[in-house]
Parts: structure tokens; C-alpha cells; sequence
């Protein structure tokens, strides 16, 4: 965990975060008042940034890797409900605004790198921001549209249509995803997921 200052790869991760759906639009000065709230973390393949139930949150912003959003029933069934990359950010601004506990988990699919800040101090920042508060939380929103879009296609539509459905819009996992991580989210096996590529259905 370094501050973006300190990091070796401040440079790297400067144009990285320039980069971010929700940041993008920032101005030099909000950059300026907003990374020394940051630490930039590298995560190992399955560790859990956020864990479902608690109540300290924060916000994350995708450097580098593949997160996965998940949530458990009390028999460890899970089912996963996004996948977000280099890019993208995650969060639990839903829950923290509610006052509920985090309603799901946030896992690294791959090696991952993030900056991450405690939500408070996100929420914060963004209400001195109202600009970017909207462009966040317009985020929030599409990303809310897609998980409920995602659920709703898992009952309407068969295997093939599922796994089209999913690598037509997010190509750029098609090659990069374990692919025991695509059919849990698309709710089929990984011999099945086979089957069909075999087989030339998908």
C-alpha cells in the first residue's frame, strides 16, 4: 500500500487514473485535491477488497486487473453479478448512503492494482465536486441497469444467447476471463461453456 506520491509508478498510475470513466472529466486542481487521498494497492488473484456485510466501505478505482462483484448466500452459493476492468471503478455508494451493510463482496478475478480511499472521504469530495458527484452517480446507476439487465437475461434467455450476449458486449474479456469465472456469471458449467465452443453454438 503506497500513497500515489511515493510510488514508484506515480507516472503510470497519474494517466491511469486520467483515464477512469469517472475521472476523466476532473480538472487539474480536483486531481490535485483528490490524490492525496488515494493508496494504491496490488492485490493477489482472489483476494477480497470488500467483504459482504461489513460496514466500513470504500471506493476503488481500476488500475489494473479484473474485479468481480459477488454475493453469498449462507450456504457459500454465490452468484456474481459484474465484472469491471482497467478503467472502471467499484463501489458500495448504494449501501454507505443507505446505511446498510455492504450487500455483496468485491474480489479480484486476476492480479489486480486499485486506488482505493475510504467512501466517507470520497463522498465528501464529490459533494465540493457536484459535477463529478453526477457523473459518479450516474455511474452508479448504469452499473445498477446493467447487474439488473444481466439478472433478467439469465431467465429469458438460453445458454448460447447468454454467453453471446456476454462477449458481444464486453469483448474485451472474452480472452482474458478464467473460464469457470464466465459460466458462474452466465449460471452454466465450465463443461458446458466447453460444449458449446466445441461445438460451434457460441
Amino acid at each position: 500500500m503506497s500513497s500515489i506520491e511515493q510510488h514508484p509508478e506515480r507516472n503510470v498510475i497519474r494517466v491511469q487514473l486520467a483515464h477512469n470513466v469517472v475521472l476523466k472529466g476532473m480538472t487539474a486542481a480536483q486531481m490535485a485535491e483528490l490524490e492525496p487521498l488515494l493508496v494504491v494497492v496490488d492485490c493477489q488473484k482472489g483476494e477480497a477488497l470488500l467483504n459482504q456485510g461489513v460496514h466500513e466501505m470504500e471506493q476503488y478505482f481500476i488500475l489494473e486487473g479484473i474485479l468481480k462483484r459477488v454475493v453469498s448466500n449462507r450456504e457459500a452459493k454465490e452468484m456474481i453479478l459484474r465484472f469491471a476492468d482497467e478503467g472502471q471503478m467499484e463501489t458500495s455508494y448504494a449501501a454507505w448512503r443507505l446505511g446498510t451493510p455492504a450487500p455483496y463482496s468485491i474480489v479480484c478475478v486476476t492480479k489486480a492494482r486499485v486506488a482505493k480511499l475510504p467512501l466517507r472521504d470520497w463522498v465528501a469530495f464529490i459533494e465540493r465536486h457536484p459535477g463529478l458527484k453526477q457523473v459518479f452517480e450516474y455511474d452508479v446507476m448504469y452499473v445498477m441497469s446493467e447487474i439488473m439487465a444481466h439478472t433478467i437475461t439469465l431467465h429469458l434467455l438460453d445458454a448460447p444467447g447468454r454467453v453471446k450476449r456476454f462477449f458481444r458486449k464486453h469483448p474485451e474479456l472474452e480472452e482474458r476471463l478464467p473460464k469457470k469465472e464466465t459460466a458462474s456469471y452466465l449460471n452454466l458449467s465450465a463443461e458446458t461453456l466447453s460444449r458449446l465452443k466445441s461445438r460451434g453454438k457460441i
